[in-house]
């Protein structure tokens, strides 16, 4: 048998192939029962994909309002300014209010479904330039194969949801991609956008730490900061200094969501001047404090 070295990066094929690298980052799993779910004006840097097993649940975006059904899931995108309700039990107009509990093996759901909201979310980041398309809320039918996922995820997650077995993992990133993958072509455009931006994207993530300036990333494409400004704001239709602060704050929450870091730590760490200037920040673009968000109120 010959073995054959020269095989550049495992291809046996001169036939150039390009593929899309996903980077699909879990933050969360959940399976609970909602008693209320009132929460107004939520916007977060991750996305989110949503299914209630019951009738009752209410998402609002703008002027829309999407009556959830079990036979369709509902996928958030990234900074996307939505509300909440659980029809039969909605007391509030603002702020963000919720309370329910993991379901486990001891509930018994036929009892649970007459009483409460049955509701599964999961929230991910799929990374550059994935986590910065247009916000929006998709429908998604739930074919039966996303079914059985489903299923199978949500009886798991009764048995256990601390710590994750490598198929409960392998399913989860299954499940993701699949639902993601049925969204439709208008929703990627993000992924033509042009290099120049995407390099200063990049550049962005791997030093969001950083006090970054337009004159020093317009300098990295060779571009006066006032055209680079201009074709930012062209590709990414947001300007380039409230998407660094989208980004900052999106890192805030990565932050929030696996460490125990204290908010100063953080402020400081992502180049904000002090607690105060940070804390406006993060409430000016998830509409809530940091402090809120570090105790976890939200779904």
């Amino acid at each position: 048998m010959k073995f054959v070295k020269n095989i550049e990066l495992g291809d046996p094929s001169s036939n150039k192939q390009n593929f899309i690298d996903l980077k699909l980052k879990l933050l969360c799993c959940r399976y609970w029962y909602l008693e209320l779910w009132d929460c107004h004006d939520m916007v977060f840097p991750f996305w989110r994909i949503y299914w209630n097993k019951n009738e009752g649940g209410e998402l609002e975006l703008q002027n829309d309002v999407y009556k959830m059904t079990p036979n369709f899931l509902y996928v958030i995108s990234p900074f996307t300014s939505f509300s909440t309700r659980y029809t039969n039990n909605s007391k509030y107009n603002s702020g963000i209010h919720v309370l329910g509990k993991n379901l486990n093996e001891k509930h018994n759901e036929s009892h649970y479904k007459e009483k409460y909201l049955l509701h599964f979310f999961t929230h991910f980041n799929l990374g550059t330039p994935f986590d910065n398309v247009f916000p929006g809320i998709f429908k998604i039918e739930l074919t039966n194969h996303l079914y059985d996922r489903l299923i199978y995820l949500t009886d798991r997650l009764k048995i256990e949801n601390h710590d994750f077995k490598l198929t409960f993992n392998l399913k989860l990133q299954s499940f993701i991609k699949e639902v993601i993958s049925n969204m439709g072509p208008e929703l990627w455009k993000t992924i033509n956008i042009d290099d120049r931006v995407l390099k200063v994207h990049r550049f962005i993530e791997a030093n969001i730490d950083g006090k970054l300036s337009n004159p020093e990333l317009a300098a990295l494409v060779n571009m006066a900061p006032n055209s680079f400004a201009r074709l930012f704001k062209e590709e990414m239709n947001i300007t380039l200094h409230n998407f660094i602060q989208n980004r900052k704050i999106a890192k805030a929450c990565e932050i929030f969501e696996h460490t125990n870091e204290t908010i100063e730590s953080i402020s400081h760490n992502l180049g904000f001047s002090d607690r105060y200037h940070f804390s406006r920040v993060f409430k000016s673009i998830t509409g809530i404090s940091p402090a809120a968000y570090k105790s976890g109120g939200y779904t």
